[in-house]
């Protein structure tokens, strides 16, 4: 279940550099991650996970299997692509079609790379995506406001769907995306089938010139400033140096460059990891000899639906979960010796699973 997250940002601003770093970074023989192209801007990227590789050592199993993300390239944003402008309309279509944003952005200083924007400017930068996105997305919901408002005539419950779209109209107007509005879940129900641009969460990449990768600079701290209140992370790179990183297919060379630039990991993985998080998934495993795999779920998901994840005969068929939780698993050093000292639970159908859970399906064919 590879869900997407788009890359995004202005021309010239270093976001089909980082794409081309996440490809590289997946295709180099030592890396952590598989990458394959399925078509010229998409690709699906494994997320690193030390665990895996933990669960790995102690089960010695013929492979091992990582979760997914999808990772696309979005076309360069210009202003006015809201009203159709450069490739506007091809941008907004495929943001439209991801589950999260990552918003690459400008923080360096650099002649030869032109800007039509004039000075470095992240936070006006920012702004302009926002106000594009704000604008497709006032549109779509203005379009709504009057059939809602004829169904509400004969339909009294639709009378909450117009106020909640009054609501998003008004928080639009004033420049603000949906996301700030915390909608409950039940007010969303009334914009679902609009697939709202700005209600798409988002982690910002500042990428910054390469005496800045540790430390940030004036330009990253005043885009952290701009975004404080949105509950969204930062990552600060340097993009041109995690390409190289990902070029390299040896890895002493690249653990010496890394040395060289005191990394103690690529930035690109911390990159995957937070773009896991900002889609709220998690992780559970499942651990045998022929193979240590691992599965992506929705945080609240419960047994069964994490074993359709498999197979949606083992969600039908749901009968039990055989559960050791990551730390007993390791601590213990395998499942029967877990299971001997009393840590391996047998659940049922409505089990939370937690995020690194061990688990085994019982099920009816």
């Amino acid at each position: 279940m590879a869900l997407q997250a788009g890359i995004v940002g202005l021309p010239n601003v270093g976001k089909s550099t980082l794409f081309n770093a996440v490809s590289n970074s997946a295709k180099a023989q030592a890396s952590n991650y598989r990458f394959c192209t399925i078509d010229p801007n998409v690709g699906l990227v494994d997320v690193p996970d030390p665990r895996m590789n933990k669960l790995a050592e102690l089960v010695l199993p013929n492979r091992t299997v990582p979760t997914q993300i999808e990772i696309v390239d979005i076309a360069g944003l210009v202003r006015g692509a809201s009203k159709g402008e450069g490739l506007g309309n091809k941008f907004l279509g495929n943001i439209r079609e991801v589950d999260a944003i990552i918003h690459v952005i400008r923080c360096f200083e650099d002649e030869n790379i032109l800007r039509d924007e004039g000075a470095i400017n992240p936070v006006s930068d920012k702004e302009i995506i926002d106000t594009e996105l704000q604008l497709k997305d006032l549109d779509s919901v203005e379009r709504k406001i009057p059939k809602t408002e004829k169904a509400a005539k004969l339909e009294p419950r639709l009378k909450t769907e117009l106020e909640v779209l009054i609501r998003c109209k008004e928080h639009l107007e004033k420049g603000k995306s949906i996301r700030e509005l915390q909608l409950s879940k039940d007010d969303k129900v009334a914009i679902a089938d609009l697939f709202l641009l700005t209600d798409k969460p988002v982690l910002y990449v500042a990428n910054v010139d390469e005496p800045s990768m540790h430390t940030g600079n004036k330009f990253s701290e005043a885009l952290k400033e701009a975004v404080k209140n949105e509950n969204a992370e930062v990552i600060i790179m340097n993009n041109n140096i995690e390409a190289q990183i990902a070029e390299m297919e040896n890895p002493e060379d690249r653990q010496l460059f890394m040395e060289e630039y005191k990394m103690k990991e690529p930035a690109l993985d911390r990159l995957i990891h937070s773009a896991y998080k900002l889609l709220n998934l998690y992780t559970y495993f499942t651990a045998g000899v022929q193979e240590v795999r691992a599965w992506t779920i929705h945080q609240g998901w419960k047994a069964p639906q994490a074993a359709g994840v498999i197979h949606t005969d083992f969600e039908k068929g749901f009968i039990k979960a055989e559960v050791i939780s990551y730390d007993d698993f390791v601590k213990y050093g395998s499942e029967a010796a877990a299971r001997e000292v009393g840590k391996l639970r047998i659940e049922g159908k409505e089990y939370v699973v937690k995020d690194g859970d061990v688990m085994h399906f019982r099920f009816n064919v």
